[in-house]
């Protein structure tokens, strides 16, 4: 069964379903959440809320309400912890302007939050994953290594009162709010859209690449925006399981380019939590763009980090 309102669904996956109400109003579903990734309760939450909304902002749209989706080990934790993360998670959804209307949680062995949101877009300014075009620039809105620190934190190698983790968290629980606002003032400039998180960059980039039709990309390692201690960690051999699944995965779609550090070929495909959006649009449009977002704060990390190629298959290279 098909309907022609349904604009995105399982034909075309995307970063989120898509449905058209009115000529002129669509709504967009998503839902995501994971175990904890951090020890802090209340930061848990609101890392799981921003990374949520996410694909909301992936595609162009605007958070419109959440429900919450938990489960807690009641018999073995007090319920002031899922408090916690609960409030954390209601503290991002104020930032983002929505409330969290409801929700469900079950008993379970191991603690899972995050939510399912609703926002709304014209059905005609959609972001989709596919559309990028040879020559394109390709700008990423925040710093990679958030697999790589998580992975020092869950060692013990690193504190949760180390700066670099503090960083993570920072950049785990900004919203793409501002990023995305900033890439719609562009208006149709922007080809393709898509959000880094667990597949990494170059697992969502190729995912990006095979839906614009199977064309390449060259990144530029020297150009990847990078957390604190990040790259050293990745020296020493400090990766997560997933990216290491990332980077098998990919397999001969992703090379790398004489000169380039294994260190940097694993952030580029370092499983990202709660990560940047990565837009592809016309060069002229990125450096634009690029400079605008770097007069805030929170998006200081926004870097062009590539560009679109006309290659005959979806290929990412990472050159010097």
């Amino acid at each position: 069964m098909t309907d022609p309102n349904v604009l995105v669904g399982l034909d075309r996956p995307d970063d989120a379903a898509v449905v058209r109400l009115l000529p002129e109003l669509a709504l967009v579903f998503t839902t995501d959440f994971f175990t904890p990734i951090v020890d802090d309760p209340h930061d848990f939450g609101r890392i799981a809320a921003a990374n949520a909304l996410s694909d909301v902002y992936a595609m162009g749209a605007t958070p419109l309400v959440a429900l919450n989706v938990a489960a807690f080990p009641t018999r073995t934790l007090p319920l002031s912890i899922l408090g916690e993360i609960l409030a954390g998670g209601a503290e991002v959804a104020r930032e983002a302007g929505i409330v969290i209307a409801g929700g469900h949680t079950i008993d379970d062995p191991e603690p899972k939050y995050g939510l399912a949101a609703i926002g709304t877009v014209h059905p005609d300014r959609i972001w989709r994953k596919g559309g990028a075009r040879a020559g394109d620039a390709l700008v990423l809105t925040k710093a990679l290594g958030t697999g790589i620190l998580a992975t020092a934190l869950k060692r013990d190698l690193l504190a949760e009162s180390h700066p670099a983790i503090e960083a993570m968290v920072s950049s785990m629980t900004t919203l793409n709010a501002r990023a995305a606002e900033l890439a719609r003032a562009q208006g149709p400039a922007i080809h393709a859209a898509t959000d880094v998180t667990g597949y990494g960059l170059v697992g969502h980039l190729l995912e990006l690449l095979r839906a614009s039709g199977g064309i390449g990309a060259v990144l530029s390692a020297r150009a990847l925006p990078l957390l604190p201690s990040a790259r050293d960690l990745a020296r020493d051999g400090i990766l997560s399981s997933g990216s290491r699944a990332n980077r098998e995965h990919a397999d001969e779609a992703f090379r790398t380019g004489s000169g380039v550090s294994d260190e940097l070929a694993w952030l580029a495909c370092d499983a990202q939590t709660s990560g940047g959006l990565l837009l592809a649009m016309p060069e002229e449009v990125a450096h634009i763009l690029v400079a605008t977002m770097k007069l805030e704060p929170k998006l200081a990390a926004a870097r062009i980090v590539g560009h679109v190629t006309d290659m005959a298959s979806p290929i990412v290279v990472l050159e010097p």
